[in-house]
């Protein structure tokens, strides 16, 4: 294995190829190979981008029929054949059986540009500057979603002050039960100092943050809030929609009518980038045409394997198998936090985005590179890295699921027995 022209000519920044020491040459579903032929099982997924595979054949298929034939690889934002077909299909599969008639614009590939708009465009609709965003919560690395994303890790990156935002904690953090009501009540005290703002940014499942669940109730608060403010409420699903907690969004039957909903990662299908925000028209009026650019934001390939993964939802089969893989993914969580109660350990998540707080980050990373070596390639998260996420594509075959959660439980005990 050969890794030495990475280390001379490729940015110190590197930090993926860090936690997995190997130079992969093929992957296939929830699979990846390694060059000397090691095999190992996928349970990080891309970060949450490959929720249908490695080379899903579905996609590739038509992505290589897109290619042969000289489709529009790149378009701007000018009109084509393929995103007529993406706009289309989701509208039908997506928007039309919720209820909404949500704008979808397309901007850069990337989830923190799909943040940077919609902060850009709260600010515009309501004239106001602040922004609620909540702790643990991560909205991506450039500036604007960077102030919004709240570890230290990476906002001390920055170089320059991150401003603007108000931090709130999230439910599950100390005084997020009450926090949102207390922050209402003191900006409406005319001498509090406190300034109105335009929007409300949270996860209904902080991925990043450590799989901290918030509960409809507690969302649905933050929305009449943020309505009684005259500010936008804005849900970042990013890594947990697209199908991954078992719905199409995290925040499906909450009673939760966002005015903003950021999308990225899974929303292309087959890795391809693609970013989109659904806005409401009443805001999305407020743009002129123009106002937010980006060169990528035509991705023909995005469009073709998008539009095959929106096949994945036309009825509730392939998410009931989610939600089955999801609960035999926590069942064995719970039952390795169980053997060792000692250790007092937390297992959360929902559907096929499950964890467990070690409340070690030392250790946690002990276990992934234990499992690194056993062939399963994991995430830590949270504070200090102590959360082991796990978030194996939703198409994984149910003997690599449960390869994948025993090599996860010997990863464990090895690591106990080297701590």
């Amino acid at each position: 294995m050969d890794t030495s022209i990475f280390e001379q000519h490729e940015s110190t920044i590197r930090g993926y190829s860090r936690n997995y020491p190997t130079v992969f040459s093929s992957a296939s579903n929830a699979r990846q190979v390694d060059e000397q032929g090691k095999s190992y099982i996928d349970f990080f997924a891309g970060a949450g981008v490959l929720n249908f595979g490695h080379n899903n054949p579905r996609m590739k298929d038509a992505m290589i029929a897109f290619l042969q034939a000289d489709g529009v690889s790149h378009s701007l934002d000018t009109y084509t054949t393929t995103k007529r077909d993406f706009v289309s299909r989701f509208h039908d599969v997506v928007l039309a059986p919720r209820g909404m008639n949500h704008r979808m614009q397309f901007m850069g590939p990337t989830g923190s540009n799909a943040v940077e708009a919609a902060l850009k465009l709260a600010r515009l609709a309501t004239g106001r500057r602040e922004v609620v965003a909540f702790s643990h919560g991560f909205h991506g690395m450039t500036l604007g979603s960077l102030a919004a994303t709240a570890n230290d890790a990476f906002r001390k990156w920055a170089g320059v002050p991150l401003e603007n935002i108000v931090r709130l904690p999230f439910e599950t953090a100390p005084g997020g039960t009450t926090a949102v009501a207390e922050y209402a009540e003191a900006v409406a005290d005319p001498s509090s100092g406190l300034t109105q703002p335009a929007a409300f940014l949270v996860e209904a499942v902080q991925a990043e943050g450590g799989v901290n669940v918030a509960t409809a109730e507690w969302l649905r608060q933050i929305q009449d809030v943020a309505h009684e403010m005259g500010a936008l409420f804005i849900i970042d699903d990013i890594q947990a929609g697209i199908g991954r907690t078992g719905s199409y969004f995290s925040f499906d039957g909450m009673g939760l009518d966002p005015d903003i909903i950021t999308l990225a990662k899974g929303l292309g299908g087959f890795g391809t980038p693609i970013a989109m925000n659904l806005n409401k028209p009443e805001i999305d009026d407020k743009w002129s045409p123009g106002a937010h650019t980006g060169t990528f934001r035509g991705q023909g390939l995005s469009f073709v394997a998008g539009t095959v993964a929106l096949d994945y939802f036309t009825d509730d089969t392939f998410l009931a198998e989610v939600r089955d893989k999801g609960e035999v993914m926590r069942e064995r969580l719970q039952r390795i936090a169980e053997t060792h109660a000692g250790q007092s350990w937390e297992v959360r998540g929902r559907g096929m985005m499950q964890a467990l707080d070690t409340g070690d980050g030392a250790f946690a990373k002990l276990v992934q590179q234990e499992a690194f070596e056993a062939g399963l390639l994991i995430g830590p998260c949270g504070s200090g890295g102590r959360v082991i996420k796990l978030i194996p594509p939703l198409t994984i075959p149910e003997d690599d699921l449960t390869a994948g959660l025993d090599r996860l439980e010997q990863a464990i005990e090895t690591a106990l027995e080297v701590k």
